[in-house]
């Protein structure tokens, strides 16, 4: 007599199957429904994540970043010793010799572009082979789920997906601490959440380029306004200031006070130049025109002034935020506010291409320099910054999807750090302006013709 009975244990499909042979004896067969789980396949996606891991380290970062620095450091020295050269020589012996001199420095600097170039196509390649590497380990990892009956994986995301939001609606609730925001007596940065606000406005599709936010002081019954300047002409220059009443009314559109103009043709004299322009006090701040300065426009009286940078500011897309895959053009140089007023960011040719930042005070309606600050952080090596509480933030690419805040500077006490180490979750691949606004303590980017606001915590 043959008798079969199944049962289910869990959700693993056992079957036992219980024969009598005789009256003293009872065999029972074990058979399991389910396909064997596939350990090789777990193994290679293992090795897969190990060689990630390897080939993508901060070491081979720096190591770009220090062939850029040699060369940057190089140049200006040839310039020096060709110059000399030119002034000097005798024809004779003298001219032979720093000729060699010349000679050998050209080939240590071809020596250091051809490192670079190496150096760069290796990047490539080996983005490249992650992103393979990657993919292959997205779609192994699919197909080994299906091992998951007990849908212990899917539970575990959606666990993660809860806690998220809960932190999400947290941080939304959070009451920004009233902290004197005088110069260096402000809070410190702990985290930007976000985004908050996510829009094309009236040009969906269009104007890559521009900046946007609100006024840290503005004229009374305009405390809700917004801003927006779109570079039309080239993705490099601008001649107005498009204003709105209210957050809707940006998102939608609608700008009932329409466009505060500079000047009525673009490109001209004061016409706005590159991607990084900002409001404070009813003025825009913003690149001049062709210059190595900061203009200011007052929307009431429509007049420019504007204030010279020291000689070597690199400008005309000369010192560009950039990326191992790219630069900002025209991002020479980066207005930003805060609670203190407003600052600027640049570069010369005597800090060898690293931050500096300085205050821009107002003095009888025209702008003026005040104290400034030399940074350890290498320019073409950030992507953008921005200043809250007195505090330096510079921002730089990780990927498609995401932007560390990786260094911060204290005006107050000078201390440098490169381990800020905050994410931001971008919307757009780029990020092409970032500004803080200490009105509502909230970030605004603007990037691929997008909109995108974030929250600021501070502690």
């Amino acid at each position: 007599m043959y008798l079969a009975t199944i049962l289910q244990l869990f959700t693993l499909h056992i079957t036992f199957h219980q024969v009598a042979y005789a009256l003293d004896a009872c065999i029972c067969e074990f058979e399991n429904a389910e396909k064997p789980f596939p350990h090789n396949n777990l193994d290679a996606v293992e090795r897969g994540a190990v060689k990630c891991n390897q080939e993508v380290n901060p070491q081979k970062a720096r190591e770009f970043d220090g062939l850029l620095l040699a060369l940057e450091q190089r140049l200006p020295e040839l310039v020096a010793v060709v110059s000399e050269l030119e002034q000097e020589n005798d024809g004779d012996l003298y001219g032979a010799i720093t000729l060699q001199v010349i000679h050998n420095d050209m080939a240590e600097i071809q020596q250091l572009v051809n490192r670079l170039n190496s150096t760069h196509l290796g990047f490539r390649q080996q983005n490249s082979d992650v992103s393979e590497t990657l993919q292959s380990i997205k779609e192994e990892m699919q197909q080994l789920e299906a091992f998951d009956t007990m849908q212990t994986v899917r539970r575990e995301k959606t666990n993660n997906r809860l806690t998220r939001d809960l932190d999400h609606c947290k941080n939304g609730r959070h009451l920004i601490p009233t902290v004197n925001p005088s110069h260096g007596g402000g809070p410190r940065l702990v985290n930007v959440t976000g985004p908050r606000v996510y829009t094309a406005g009236e040009y969906p599709g269009s104007y890559k380029f521009g900046s946007w936010g609100r006024d840290p002081k503005p004229d009374a019954g305009k405390e809700n306004w917004y801003w927006r300047v779109i570079l039309t002409t080239s993705n490099i220059y601008a001649h107005y200031v498009r204003r709105y009443t209210t957050l809707s009314a940006l998102i939608v559109g609608i700008s009932t006070p329409g466009n505060v103009q500079i000047s009525p043709s673009n490109p001209t004299t004061n016409t706005i130049q590159g991607p990084s322009a900002v409001l404070y006090g009813e003025a825009l701040y913003y690149n001049c025109y062709k210059e190595a300065a900061v203009c200011r426009f007052n929307l009431t009286s429509k007049t420019v002034q504007s204030t010279m940078l020291p000689e070597g500011t690199r400008v005309n897309s000369k010192g560009n935020y950039c990326h191992l895959e790219a630069c900002y053009p025209y991002t020479d140089l980066d207005l930003a506010t805060d609670e203190n007023g407003v600052w600027v960011v640049y570069t010369t040719t005597q800090d060898r291409g690293n931050l500096v930042l300085a205050r821009v005070e107002v003095e009888d309606g025209r702008p003026v320099l005040g104290e400034t600050w030399h940074t350890s952080v290498y320019k073409n090596s950030a992507t953008n910054s921005f200043v809250a509480f007195g505090v330096l933030y510079a921002t730089r690419y990780v990927s498609p999807e995401v932007e560390e805040i990786f260094y911060s500077l204290d005006t107050a006490t000078g201390v440098e750090r490169f381990d800020v180490g905050m994410h931001i979750s971008k919307m757009s691949n780029h990020i092409y302006s970032l500004n803080y606004s200490p009105v509502d303590q909230m970030i605004h980017v603007y990037g691929e013709g997008f909109m995108t606001s974030y929250k600021a915590k501070f502690e």
